[in-house]
Formats: C-alpha cells, sequence, structure tokens
C-alpha cells in the first residue's frame, strides 16, 4: 500500500513507468545516454554508445557490432567534431537527435533544424540502423541515409533525385581519428550508372554497371556469391543493396585505406576474414593499359591491344608500362563501311559516355552505332534472358577488363579492312594448322620408321636412341613454348648458380627428378628441378608443366621462372621456397609442433583457394591428378603454393570428366573410381584435399598405422572416430588443447565429405572453400572409401595393405589385377 501511495503523484506515476518500461534500445525527450551509457538493440546485435578509436583520447558517438569482442565501429555520429572529455550527452530535443557538450553546446544534430513538436524517439534496430521517428511512425532520420566507411546489409548505396540524398563510403583518416579521410566510394549516376572507388579526384577502381544478373566487374558475383545483391534504377532513385542469405553470419563491407572489402566474421577463429576486396590485382587499378586495350590477370603481360589496335607508344609498352593505352592500325571507315568484333568475357569499359536504350534490340543496337560515326562500341545492356536493352559508347574505351569467366560481350568498332584481315588471318591459322598436322603426321611416321629400322640394325646402340629422343623432344618444346612468355635460360648459367648440381644445394628429389638450390647472378635465389634420365616423367611431363603453370597468376600456387632446355638436359627453375614442403614440416614429429591450428588452418585455406583458382577461377579448368603434402611449398610467411603440374590436364568448358588407360599420381590420395576406371574430374581433386586435409589435422600420413589392422589407414580411423562421435580424437596431440573445437570439427567433417566413395557425393571446391570459412550447416558424411590396396609381400603374394606411393605410369589393367 505504501509503495503505491509513493506513485500517486501522475507526474512520479509517469517517470517510473519511462524507468522500468521503456525499451533499453531507444532514446526519448526523457531517456538520455551519457557517456559510459549504451543503447543494446532488441535482439543484442548492436551497440550505440560512446568510444575513443585507437590510441586518441577524443570521443565519440557510434555504433558497433555487440557480440564481435574487437570493438567494430560501423557508424560515427561526430566524426568531424570530436568531444575532448567524457561529458557528452545524446538526447532528444524538439523532435531531433543531438548531442551535447559539457555547455550544452550541440556537437553533432542529426538534421539541419527541426520545427517539429511531436514526440519523437530514436531507436537502434537490429540490422544496426538507428531510426529517428515521431510518434506516428514515420521515420524523420535514420543512420543508414549516412553512412560512414561500412556498408551493413540492408543499407542503401545510391542516389535519391527527389530528395537528393546521396549515400556514399568515405574512410577514417586514420585508425585513430574517424574524420572523413582521402578514400570515398559512391555512386556516379552519369552516362551509365557505376560504383567508383576515389582517391581525392583520381580513380581508385570502378565496378562498372549493372548487367541484369550482376556487377559486370564482379565476376565472383555468381550463384556462389554468399549475398543477395539488389539493384534498383528507376526515375526516383538508383540504388545498390546487399542482403545475406544466411542471416546468422554477420559481415560488413568497409572501406579503409584505398581498398573496399567484404569481411565477414567467424567465431571459430575469432576474427574477420576477407570474403571479396578491391582493387585486389593489378588489373583491378582503373585504365590500367589505357584506351583501347584489355587487362587479364592470367595473360603475362597483362595488357594488350583490342583487335585493330596497337600501342601508342611501342617502346613503354615492351617495358611492361601500357597506361598510355592503343590506337587504331587503320582509321574508320564511317559510311564507307565498318564492322564490330565481339570481345567476350570482358569487364565493360567506363560509362561515363555511354548511352542506354532499354527499348532497342541488339541488331537495332548495331545499326543505330553503325550510322553514328562517333559510336566506338556496344552491348546489351540487360543479358538476362537472351540480352535486351543496349549500351553505346561515344568515346574512347578505357579501363577493360577480360576474365577467365563471368563478364560479358562487347562489340567493338573498326574499320571494315580489319574484320577482312581477321578473317583472313582466322583462314591462314586454319589452313597452316591443317598443314602442319598432316605434315606432322608424315614426319612422325618417317621418324617412327627410321628409329625401327636403326633398332634392328643397332641392337646395341639403345643409349644413343634415348639421346636422339630427348634431343628431338627438347626441340619441340622450345617450339612449343615460344609464345609461353617464359624466359629460356641458358645451361651455363644454371650451372654456375647450382654450383654444378653439388650435392650441398640438392634439396630433395621427386617423380621428377632431384631439385637444387641455386643463386643467380643478381642474388635472386632460384630452384631447380632436373628432369632425371630415370625418371618416369619425360618430355610430355616437363612440357605440360612449362605451358600450362606459366598460364596460371594465383598467390597459392608456385610461380615458375622459367625453364631450360639444351643437350640431354630438361630443367625448370621455381622461385625457392626456403620453408620448403608441407610434408617437411607435417610428417616430422619435431618440425610438426611449429604449426600451431591458426598456421595449419591458414595452410587449409589457401590449399582450398588455390584448387578452387584450378578448377573455376582460372582462365583455364585444370585437374592436378598429384595433389599431396610434398606437391605443396611454404613460403617465407608459411602460406601455401601448390606446386607440380607435370600431371595435370586441361578441361574444356563444358566438360566434366574424362578416362585415361595411364593412370598417374600418388597412391593413398588416389579417388577410388581414378585408381580402378581411370576416371578423373574435378571430384579426383577433391578426394586429394580431402585426404591431405585429414593429414594436417592428424600430422600423420594417410598410410600410417593406426592399429594392428594393416587395413587401418588414416580416412579408416577418422571415419571410425567421427561414426562414435570422437571426432576430435584425430586431432595432432601437439595442438589438441590450443585449437578451437567448432572449426576443427567442422574441417574434419569437410575433409570426410571430400573422401566419398561416389564422386557425386563430395562437394566441389567453391563448396568447400565456403563450408570451411563459414559456420554452416553442412551434409552429413556417408562412409568414405578407404583406399584399400593389395601389394606384394617378400615372398612375392599379395597382401592387404595402405600406402602412398607414387607411380608414374600404370595401365587400367595392371593396377585391376593387383
Amino acid at each position: 500500500m505504501a509503495f503505491l501511495l509513493r506513485f500517486s503523484h501522475p507526474l512520479l506515476f509517469a517517470i517510473f513507468l519511462f524507468r522500468f518500461c521503456t525499451p533499453i534500445d531507444t532514446i526519448t525527450p526523457t531517456h538520455t545516454i551519457n557517456d559510459g551509457e549504451t543503447l543494446v538493440s532488441s535482439g543484442e546485435k548492436f551497440v550505440l554508445g560512446f568510444f575513443s578509436p585507437g590510441n586518441s583520447r577524443n570521443r565519440y558517438v557510434g555504433i558497433w557490432h555487440n557480440n564481435v569482442p574487437d570493438q567494430t565501429v560501423v557508424w560515427v555520429a561526430n566524426r568531424e567534431n570530436p568531444l575532448t572529455n567524457s561529458s557528452g550527452v545524446l538526447t532528444i530535443i524538439n523532435s531531433n537527435l543531438v548531442l551535447l557538450d559539457a555547455r550544452r553546446r550541440t556537437m553533432w544534430s542529426a538534421m539541419n533544424g527541426s520545427d517539429a513538436t511531436n514526440y519523437s524517439s530514436a531507436r537502434l534496430l537490429d540490422s544496426g540502423n538507428l531510426v529517428l521517428s515521431d510518434n506516428e511512425g514515420r521515420v524523420l532520420w535514420e543512420s543508414f541515409d549516412h553512412p560512414t566507411d561500412t556498408v551493413l546489409p540492408g543499407m542503401k548505396i545510391g542516389v535519391e533525385r527527389r530528395t537528393g540524398l546521396d549515400r556514399y563510403l568515405t574512410s577514417w583518416k586514420s585508425p585513430n581519428d574517424p574524420a572523413r579521410g582521402e578514400f570515398s566510394f559512391r555512386l556516379d549516376s552519369r552516362g551509365m550508372p557505376q560504383f567508383i572507388l576515389w582517391n581525392g579526384s583520381e580513380r581508385v577502381w570502378r565496378s562498372g554497371p549493372w548487367n541484369g544478373q550482376r556487377i559486370s566487374g564482379v565476376p565472383q558475383m555468381n550463384q556462389h556469391f554468399l549475398f543477395d545483391c539488389r539493384y534498383v534504377a528507376n526515375e526516383n532513385e538508383t540504388y545498390i543493396m546487399f542482403n545475406l542469405y544466411n542471416a546468422s553470419i554477420v559481415s560488413r563491407m568497409v572501406l579503409g585505406s584505398g581498398k573496399l572489402q567484404r569481411l565477414t566474421w567467424l567465431d571459430s577463429n575469432r576474427r574477420w576474414n576477407p570474403f571479396w576486396g578491391v582493387p585486389g590485382e593489378r588489373c583491378d587499378g582503373y585504365g590500367q593499359c589505357g584506351t583501347y586495350a584489355g587487362c587479364n590477370t592470367n595473360h603475362a603481360p597483362s595488357c594488350e591491344c583490342l583487335h585493330g589496335f596497337e600501342p601508342r607508344s611501342p617502346q613503354d609498352w615492351y617495358l611492361r608500362d601500357g597506361s598510355d593505352g592503343c590506337v587504331r592500325r587503320r582509321p574508320l571507315e564511317c559510311e564507307k563501311g565498318d564492322g564490330f568484333f565481339k570481345l567476350a568475357h570482358a569487364k565493360l569499359p567506363d560509362t561515363l559516355h555511354a548511352r542506354v536504350d532499354t527499348r532497342a534490340s541488339l541488331k537495332e543496337c548495331e545499326d543505330e552505332c553503325l550510322k553514328n560515326c562517333s559510336c566506338t562500341a556496344y552491348c546489351s545492356a540487360d543479358i538476362n534472358g537472351g540480352g535486351s536493352g543496349c549500351v553505346m559508347w561515344g568515346g574512347d574505351l578505357i579501363d577493360l577488363q577480360v576474365y577467365s569467366d563471368g563478364g560479358q560481350d562487347i562489340y567493338v568498332r573498326v574499320a571494315a579492312s580489319e574484320l577482312d584481315s581477321k578473317r583472313l588471318l582466322d583462314k591462314k591459322k586454319r589452313m597452316i594448322l591443317i598443314i602442319t598436322v598432316i605434315l606432322g603426321a608424315i614426319i612422325f611416321a618417317f621418324c617412327g620408321c627410321c628409329l625401327w629400322q636403326r633398332k634392328r640394325k643397332r641392337k646395341g646402340c639403345r643409349r644413343n636412341e634415348i639421346n636422339h629422343e630427348i634431343l628431338y623432344g627438347g626441340i619441340e618444346l622450345e617450339e612449343s613454348t615460344n609464345g609461353s612468355e617464359l624466359p629460356l635460360f641458358d645451361l651455363r648459367v644454371i650451372v654456375a648458380a647450382t654450383s654444378n648440381f653439388s650435392s650441398e644445394n640438392k634439396l630433395g628429389a621427386g617423380g621428377f627428378g632431384p631439385v637444387y638450390k641455386g643463386k643467380l647472378m643478381n642474388g635472386q635465389e632460384i630452384a631447380v628441378k632436373r628432369l632425371s634420365k630415370k625418371s618416369g616423367q619425360g618430355s610430355e611431363e616437363f612440357k605440360n608443366e612449362v605451358l600450362l603453370i606459366a598460364k596460371l597468376q594465383h598467390r597459392n600456387l608456385v610461380r615458375i621462372m622459367g625453364f631450360c632446355t639444351q643437350g640431354d638436359e630438361k630443367m625448370l627453375i621455381y622461385e625457392y621456397m626456403r620453408n620448403k614442403s608441407l610434408d617437411w614440416f607435417i610428417f616430422d614429429e619435431m618440425r610438426r609442433v611449429l604449426l600451431d591450428w591458426t598456421q595449419r588452418f591458414k595452410i587449409i585455406m589457401g590449399i582450398a583457394r588455390g584448387v578452387l583458382y584450378l578448377h573455376q577461377d582460372s582462365r583455364l579448368r585444370i585437374i592436378h591428378r598429384d595433389l599431396k603434402a610434398s606437391n605443396v611449398l611454404l613460403d617465407d610467411e608459411m602460406n601455401p603454393r601448390i606446386s607440380d603440374f607435370g600431371m595435370a590436364r586441361i578441361f574444356g568448358g563444358n566438360q566434366t570428366q574424362a578416362n585415361t588407360n595411364r593412370v598417374v599420381g600418388t597412391f593413398g590420395y588416389m579417388s577410388p573410381e581414378y585408381a580402378m576406371d581411370g576416371l578423373f574430374s574435378v571430384k579426383s581433386d577433391v578426394f586429394s584435399f580431402g585426404v591431405l586435409l585429414l593429414e594436417i589435422i592428424n600430422g600423420k600420413r594417410n598410410n600410417s598405422c593406426f592399429s594392428d589392422d594393416p587395413s587401418q589407414n588414416l580416412i579408416r580411423y577418422a571415419w571410425g572416430l567421427w561414426n562414435e562421435g570422437r571426432g576430435l580424437e584425430l586431432v595432432d596431440s601437439s595442438m589438441v588443447s590450443s585449437c578451437p573445437t567448432n572449426e576443427v570439427r567442422r574441417c574434419i567433417q569437410v575433409g570426410l565429405l571430400c573422401v566419398q566413395e561416389n564422386a557425386k557425393d563430395r562437394p566441389t571446391m567453391a563448396s568447400v572453400v565456403f563450408m570451411l570459412g563459414i559456420d554452416t550447416a553442412m551434409p552429413t558424411p556417408k562412409q568414405p572409401a578407404f583406399c584399400v590396396r593389395r601389394r606384394l609381400n617378400n615372398e612375392g603374394s599379395p597382401t592387404s595393405g595402405t600406402g602412398s606411393y607414387s607411380i608414374n605410369e600404370v595401365s587400367i589393367t595392371d593396377l585391376q589385377a593387383r
């Protein structure tokens, strides 16, 4: 009764109701936020409060993630006007959200002014948006309309023409100062709208326009993209918005010093992981190759003039500086007759001076472009459903990029004579190819006949025949690799670099032959793979590796520097990896303790990204066929580099699998369908990756002994533990106490999914990378393939056992007979 009497006064009762009934996610005229107090969204995903960035003592009002241990600020109110002490107050005055200092001076205001007298409140939503609304629910202001350096899911980036609102990002000045920095990311609505990353007034990166499916300059935005991208362009507004397919994932896009990155938070490794970022490679930079040139990261050199064009500055172009671009070889003839050639898989050039006609078909676009002498190119505005609408360029084409996959077709205007010469060149190429094949067959038959006769006449000269074959193969290799852009090293240079292949410089040996460390005259260290005369790998594998790896560029693939073919010597020259190979660490009792879980997970992710590049993101679809620990090298920062492409094979665009009677690779890493039937595909590499993943976790080879049962290899052992709910017992004892259980358990499950018996049950490498990086639901593994093989005992009879030894050539019939 006394309690009720205390609040019998209406004012006291109102204060009581506000104090105990107002949600903690809302600011009202009577509920202010003082420095030291916070506002938490209803789902406890975001926090609003005062903070000091880095080493600064200044105070700012900001919003940050609630469940991320390291304070990650996503929005700042008074970024240009900091408080110098902790006396700030965030409150509502005259329906406006304002920040006051100790002297009641306004340090920041949500709106420039408000004559409203209605009651208003500001609520922090679980999206991270701070919304100021009146008592009728009308939104007066929201933080999502005024981003700082971060884009959250559900936030628009773009312009609203009706109100003139421009939503764009600006970087922090420094980690200690959230004031506007030099970099900005905003929509350029001139011509055909596109997003541009600026450094002051200089373009750093350009997104390209929206083509109906994705942003032209972001080929990663495909069916495997983590985000649902929504692009809206109408007479009222133009914007882009990203939403997550999986709402449980914590993600943000942030503009730092010169780089725009999409980051996702992983609780398993307690850090922000980069999912996508630009500029990431040289070709991402704006206008790297100037006008009328395409930039292709998978080519060396990366700049290439379009058909019908030549370098403006040949000397600079020769020195790998393509910034001056290209010019036409022949002037346009306009009404006398021009034509167009198709450039496929392109990032559309700068659309600042482009014109869009949403009603024209592609053929109508071509006709209209031909009538306009200033029109230089055209393409579809929307590639959905075969293409619709039309984009036409009225000036020089700049910032063109060519992808191995993704992008779209663009038709570039050239003089008719250039098209005639291209058709003639294509015809000549076809004729040369036909003639070459015929002559090659004749020469091959003639050489075969000569060798057969020599063999009959000179049975004791086998050594000379081998030398002739090797020499002939070397000549063929040099001719085949003329277009590989790889330096051909002189044998004397390699002999000097390796001290005449001294035993002190020998690093090891593999199926190819011995590997030597060397040092060139300029001080650069190299690794030299020297083809052994006794090696089962010969000229074909050697040529395959030179031609293939020269076309591949990825941070998780080893970089080849050149090759040497002289006399009967065949050598590959690589960058030197100081930390040797993964098996040197992981299978050694003393050295593997140097690899904690963080380092091992970094290696796992690097290998996965490298294989994904081979399967999906490179210009060619590559099947490695010999992925194992000894073929993963480690650089100075312990980043993995996949090596040894002698056994690799190229797949066509629509090819999914192939068959061979010549099985190559390493037992223990081979998928069952490849080992027994000669069938190989991307899923064969997935199987090998699964074995390698389990080896990294356990620290032992797949063919190690795990019990008295000789057939108990690592895969069988891992499956037994997993099936009994004891999967974590697989973890290497040297790191079992320090690794995050959820992340390790996820890796084991991914490894078991990769080694499934049936290839169709194995995930793709795109799915593997996704599952490793994101804590998400995964399929339940079935019983995997245990890869039991037969081997001979001392008496020559077959016995059961497992192994992982290398083979160079085994026929399918021989293999099945084992």
